[in-house]
């Protein structure tokens, strides 16, 4: 994928990476829409994180985000639910608002991050998120990569009780290695919250 494309945005209170997997309960009659169109059409939508705004009404989003693929859904008592794996990295050139209130961004695809073998300083990153997986089935139906730097680093990024803000540009950080450090070091320095 080259070029600018325009991909329907949906403004979450949370950072979806590559590889990543996303449950949502969809209410809102722009976004039952939206998931409507993606599974008619391309079944592509951009998660972006709020920066300023809410989940419901008006939201300013980061301009870096990941496509997402919805890969399961089912309607429950008139709400959808969904559950979506991240797909593609994408920077926001330029988004409009539609008339029913849904985001739609002209969006420059990035440079996915290939595989990196994980460092060996770095397999108690791997330990941790074999804890984490664990628990959680959404994680456990993934392929697992724990030898791999960058999908270690970006299921951390996901799982992590990080502020969200940290969690942006831990996603906007281009190098594998590099987002294993600045995790390490949270960690080293107890910034992560429970």
């Amino acid at each position: 994928m080259s070029g600018p494309h325009e991909l329907p945005l949906f403004p979450l209170g949370t950072v979806l990476l590559p590889g990543g997997p996303l449950a949502l309960r969809v209410f809102e009659p722009r976004y039952v829409d939206m998931v409507a169109r993606c599974l008619r059409g391309e079944n592509r939508f951009g998660v972006v994180a709020i920066r300023e705004g809410a989940e419901v009404g008006a939201a300013t989003p980061y301009e870096v985000g990941t496509s997402a693929e919805i890969v399961d859904w089912q309607e429950e008592g008139g709400l959808l639910m969904i559950v979506a794996h991240g797909r593609d990295a994408f920077r926001v050139s330029q988004t409009r608002r539609q008339d029913d209130g849904l985001y739609v961004g002209t969006v420059e695809w990035l440079e996915p991050l290939p595989p990196v073998e994980l460092p060996s300083v770095y397999a108690p990153l791997a330990v941790l998120l074999r804890q984490l997986v664990d628990s959680l089935p959404l994680y456990r139906a993934l392929p697992l990569k724990f030898d791999d730097a960058v999908w270690v680093g970006s299921r951390l990024i996901e799982l992590l009780p990080l502020p969200l803000p940290r969690k942006q540009a831990l996603l906007e950080v281009q190098e594998a290695v590099a987002r294993l450090e600045q995790l390490a070091a949270v960690l080293r320095s107890s910034q992560v919250t429970s």
